[in-house]
């Protein structure tokens, strides 16, 4: 439905069936209604609102403060990692020339130990050689002393005769009469 001039020309001189104000669908007082309850609606609710707005308005710049404060300590963790990260390898060098320095003072080290061991050993075996030298010897000497005498025995048994016997017997028991005396 257009509307034209003749309806706005109705609605101000007021002829017509009905006045402008109470037009079926133009009534004002549902505008007024509206309006009103919307004027005590924020005139309640105004400060409320404005409340929870400025503590929500300061629950998030608190959110974002600690935020940019974590943010902070993140890339100082992050820089102290990388820090460490380009150190690492030089670390990895000096513990590798340290374990190289410990394993040549370690094979220095075994290696004095076994010389020491060895001219121990060396010198133990040297006593046990002249240990066993002189107690080889010793009996060699007892064996060869016991064959002598054995030897004597026979060789003097087969040529002693009875009257060689005698006399030594008796110079035997001059020599004794000798010692007493």
């Amino acid at each position: 439905m257009r509307v034209g001039l003749p309806f706005i020309a109705v609605l101000i001189s007021g002829e017509g069936a009905t006045a402008w104000y109470n037009y079926p669908s133009f009534e004002v007082w549902k505008f007024f209604n509206l309006f009103l309850f919307i004027g005590v609606l924020v005139y309640i609710l105004r400060r409320p609102i404005g409340e929870s707005l400025n503590a929500r308005r300061e629950s998030i710049r608190r959110d974002l403060l600690r935020a940019q404060e974590e943010r902070n300590a993140a890339l100082a963790k992050l820089e102290e990692v990388n820090a460490r990260l380009a150190k690492l390898g030089a670390e990895v060098a000096a513990i590798r020339e340290q374990a190289r320095n410990e394993a040549a003072e370690e094979r220095e080290r075994i290696m004095r130990s076994t010389a020491e061991e060895i001219r121990k050993l060396r010198e133990q075996a040297q006593r046990e050689i002249e240990a066993s030298t002189k107690a080889a010897r010793l009996e060699l000497r007892r064996f060869a002393a016991e064959q002598s005498v054995e030897l004597a025995e026979q060789i003097l048994r087969q040529n002693m005769r009875p009257e060689d016997d005698a006399r030594l017997f008796s110079r035997y028991t001059q020599e004794l009469e000798g010692h007493q005396r």
